[in-house]
């Protein structure tokens, strides 16, 4: 058998059809089983009832990019005339960069052009690669509106859900005879890991796909990476490892509160008989959220948050008796909560800056009979105590702060918040989508909850605040 009956062999095998082995072979593209499995996928796509994108990746080093321009240029550009692909990467500089040692790898055989000026790739057929980029997520918004037939996205997970939503918007076709399609690669980890996973890998785990296909890979699917590499991924610790070496989805890879568990942290039951102070915390938003917790603090020094007011686009003269409602629903004394009740009442700072008539956020609240004290803002050292109260269950570090399963916003809210990667020791600012989805508002709630001690605000009265 010859080295090329051996190659349609694996792609076979893989589920790639003969013709899409004939578009490889005239290439002289030689792709590894994983890759080939990923371009069966690809093909499902012309199906009407196949899917619309196909995601590819995993561990770090699983040849990923190789595919993904191999796809878009040796076969589908090459099968349909006039075809318009994007390929974006985030910062054009490497995307270039990696867009040209990939094509001299990829398309010696096939006709085309190339600017490199203009970062487009043109074959003779008239089919088109644009190499796009993003070194913002904002710069996204400069190819909306446009059209495209097929888009490529490498490193996915550095985008959040809205904006990959937005750039699915552009992938659309005239062409009659062509489905249109996304196609992306990641690792575990970065601002999109959550979505990512849900879209892509809850449901092939589940075995239940439907609009989408993923396809794992591993650093060992790759024969062409160096042993250093992979002994260098094999080095590594912790979440890393399990993201980078093995592809494991089932961490929050980058995750901040590493600690957190939820069968410790997580209550489903609370006695507030043991509650020595009550207290709230108010972070402010009207696009965001407004996210109030109620907490209470036990005499061993436990802290408990036990309840959660949580809406967006409302004005604070429908907060405030929702806030009220949340404290009746529990108990001192044998009587219902009161804000007058509360130990304190904290908020970070922009409800206390004038607006426009001079007026401020706390001042509407203090009308409708809530007193709002300036929260502690220090981010970095609020994190650090919400690291500190969690403790490490599984080093024998008893924690002594929980949150009970009713705060839903705080609790989904948690597990994904990650590391600034330009300040390691402060979580990385994530807003919430123009649907309410994600967002850390909860999260600095908490931290002005946690963070925010009673001695904070006797000095600040004394200082004028």
């Amino acid at each position: 058998m010859t080295p090329w009956e051996r190659y349609f062999l694996v792609g076979r095998r893989a589920g790639c059809p003969m013709d899409q082995m004939d578009q490889f072979q005239a290439a002289d593209v030689v792709l590894q089983s994983r890759q080939l499995a990923a371009s069966a996928a690809a093909r499902l796509c012309d199906r009407a009832d196949g899917p619309t994108a196909v995601g590819y990746g995993g561990a770090r080093g699983g040849g990923k990019s190789h595919w993904l321009l191999a796809q878009m240029g040796a076969d589908d550009a090459q099968r349909v005339p006039g075809l318009k692909c994007l390929l974006l990467r985030k910062v054009g500089k490497a995307n270039l960069e990696h867009f040209e040692d990939l094509r001299r790898k990829l398309f010696t055989n096939l006709g085309h052009e190339f600017s490199a000026f203009r970062g487009i790739l043109t074959f003779n057929n008239g089919s088109r690669i644009i190499a796009g980029h993003f070194q913002n997520e904002k710069d996204i918004d400069a190819y909306l509106g446009l059209e495209y037939d097929v888009i490529g996205i490498e490193e996915a997970t550095t985008l959040t859900a809205r904006k990959y939503q937005d750039i699915t918007t552009c992938c659309r076709t005239s062409k009659p005879n062509w489905r249109p399609r996304i196609y992306s690669t990641t690792n575990p980890g970065g601002v999109g890991h959550a979505w990512y996973r849900k879209r892509f890998i809850e449901p092939w785990q589940r075995h239940a796909e439907g609009e989408t296909r993923f396809i794992a890979a591993r650093v060992t699917d790759n024969r062409w990476n160096n042993p250093e590499y992979v002994r260098v991924l094999e080095g590594l610790t912790g979440w890393q490892r399990r993201a980078w070496l093995d592809g494991d989805w089932d961490i929050a890879a980058g995750q901040f509160f590493t600690t957190l568990r939820r069968e410790v942290h997580i209550l489903s039951e609370f006695d507030e008989t043991r509650a020595r102070e009550w207290f709230c915390a108010l972070d402010y938003g009207f696009t965001h959220y407004t996210v109030v917790l109620l907490g209470c603090s036990d005499g061993d020094g436990n802290l408990f948050v036990v309840d959660e007011h949580a809406e967006r686009l409302w004005l604070p003269q429908r907060h405030a008796p929702a806030i009220a409602a949340m404290l009746a629903r529990h108990a001192i004394s044998n009587r219902r909560l009161e804000i007058t009740d509360l130990k304190r009442f904290v908020a970070g700072a922009d409800v206390f800056s004038r607006q426009s008539d001079g007026s401020t956020v706390a001042s509407q609240y203090a009308k409708l009979g809530i007193t709002l004290k300036p929260a502690n803002m220090e981010r970095v050292s609020g994190w650090a105590e919400i690291l500190h109260r969690f403790g490490d269950p599984a080093n024998g570090v008893k924690p002594r702060l929980f949150v009970h399963e009713r705060c839903a916003r705080l609790v989904e809210c948690l597990p994904a918040l990650q590391h600034d990667p330009s300040r390691p020791e402060d979580v990385l600012k994530v807003d919430c989508d123009e649907d309410g989805v994600g967002g850390d508002d909860a999260a600095d709630a908490l931290r002005y909850l946690v963070a925010t001690k009673a001695r904070t605000i006797a000095q600040r009265k004394l200082r004028g605040f």
